[in-house]
C-alpha cells in the first residue's frame, strides 16, 4: 500500500484506509467464504492431510480493533469490575483445520452487543458442517466454555466427536474428575517431544442432566517440561477407548492451541487482523475473511507446494523477504 514496490507495479495512486473501507463495505462475503471452502476441500482432495489419521476443527473467539468510542453496531463495550466502560472492541469466533500439521483458518462469525461467543460458535459450527460436510473432519476441539449440552449436541448430531476442556463451569463432573485423578498410577506415560506426559483416563463418568450421552470419558494429564515446569489439565470427550487411544487423545487436546498460536497470534502480529480499516459490519467481516484467505493460501503454498526436493521449507518471514526482493526495482550496475 505505501511501499516503494508500488511504483514498480505501475500503480499510480496510493491506497489508504478509506479506499479499503469503501471497497470492503460493498463486497459480498459469500464468494470469499466460498473461496476458503474451496481451498480446504481442494487441500484434502490433493492429500494435504494424508499424513495424519484424525482431522480436527478448532473453534474459539478473540477480540480486535480496540477503541475508546463506539464506532459501529458491532462494537462491544468492555467494562471493569465497577461496570465502568473502558472502551470498545470487536469480537469474532473463528474455525480452523487443526491436528494435521497444517493449520488452516477458513471461516468466522462476528458477534456484537447482546450476543455471545458461545452462541456465535454454535452458528459457525452449523454453517461449517453444512458447507464442508460431516465427513470432512472427525472431531472438534474447544475450550471449556463450549462444553455445554447444546453445543455438544450440535456437534454430535451429524456425527462429530468433541474434545473439550473440563473446567469448573461443570462443577459436578469437574469435582468427580478431581476426586478420581490423579490418584493411582497413570494409565500411560509417553514422550511428547522433549516433554514427559503422564495421563489418567476413564470413560465411565456420568453425564450431567441435560447431556444425552450415555457416559462421559474424562482424561487428565501432567506434562513435565525439561525446565521443571508442570502443565496439568482435565478434558472430556465422547471418543470411546476402543476407537482412540490416550496418546492420540492427548494430541487432539493439544491441537486446540493451534487456533490460538497459529490462528489469532499469527494473524494479529503478522497479518493485521487487529487493525480495523472501517467500522462497518460488512467491512469487519470481509477484512477478517480476507486475512484468513491470505493465511490459508500462504500456508498451503509454503508448507505443501514448496515442500519439494531436499531443501528446507522457508518460514513465512523468509518467504516475505523473497517476495519483497522480487518486487524491488533492479538496479543498474555502476561501471564507474
Amino acid at each position: 500500500m505505501r511501499s516503494s514496490a508500488r511504483r514498480t507495479l505501475s500503480i499510480a495512486a496510493p491506497f489508504c484506509d478509506d479506499t479499503l473501507g469503501y471497497f470492503t463495505e460493498r463486497l459480498a462475503p459469500g464468494p470469499t467464504r466460498q473461496a476458503l471452502l474451496c481451498l480446504i476441500r481442494g487441500a484434502k482432495r490433493n492429500k494435504a492431510f494424508d499424513n495424519c489419521r484424525w482431522i480436527g476443527r478448532a473453534i474459539d473467539g478473540t477480540g480486535a480493533g480496540w477503541r475508546t468510542h463506539q464506532g459501529c453496531n458491532l462494537c462491544r463495550p468492555k467494562q471493569n469490575a465497577a461496570k465502568q466502560i473502558l472502551g470498545y472492541q470487536h469480537s469474532l469466533v473463528m474455525v480452523s483445520v487443526v491436528g494435521t500439521g497444517l493449520s488452516l483458518p477458513f471461516d468466522g462469525e462476528p458477534y456484537g452487543p447482546g450476543d455471545s461467543e458461545y452462541a456465535a460458535g454454535q452458528r459457525l459450527l452449523r454453517r461449517v458442517i453444512g458447507n464442508v460436510g460431516k465427513r470432512f473432519a472427525q472431531y472438534v476441539a474447544v475450550d471449556g466454555e463450549f462444553a455445554t449440552a447444546p453445543f455438544l449436541h450440535t456437534a454430535g448430531d451429524p456425527g462429530l466427536r468433541v474434545v473439550a476442556r473440563l473446567k469448573d463451569n461443570l462443577p459436578e463432573l469437574f469435582a468427580a474428575a478431581q476426586q478420581r485423578f490423579p490418584s493411582g498410577p497413570p494409565a500411560t506415560v509417553f514422550q511428547h517431544g522433549a516433554d514427559r506426559v503422564e495421563l489418567w483416563d476413564a470413560e465411565d463418568f456420568d453425564p450431567w442432566e441435560t447431556l444425552d450421552w450415555e457416559t462421559v470419558r474424562v482424561f487428565f494429564y501432567r506434562q513435565h517440561k525439561p525446565d521443571g515446569k508442570v502443565v496439568e489439565a482435565y478434558w472430556l470427550t465422547n471418543f470411546p477407548c476402543s476407537t482412540v487411544g490416550p496418546q492420540a487423545l492427548f494430541r487432539m487436546a493439544k491441537s486446540r492451541w493451534e487456533i490460538e498460536n497459529q490462528g489469532f497470534n499469527d494473524a494479529k502480529t503478522r497479518h493485521g487482523l487487529e487493525h480495523i480499516c472501517h467500522h462497518h459490519a460488512n467491512s469487519l467481516l470481509i477484512g477478517w475473511l480476507l486475512t484468513m484467505l491470505a493465511l490459508t493460501i500462504e500456508r498451503l503454498y509454503r508448507l505443501r507446494y514448496l515442500h519439494r526436493g531436499k531443501h528446507r521449507v522457508p518460514s513465512s518471514a523468509q518467504l516475505l523477504l523473497l517476495l519483497w526482493l522480487s518486487l524491488s526495482r533492479p538496479l543498474a550496475a555502476d561501471s564507474s
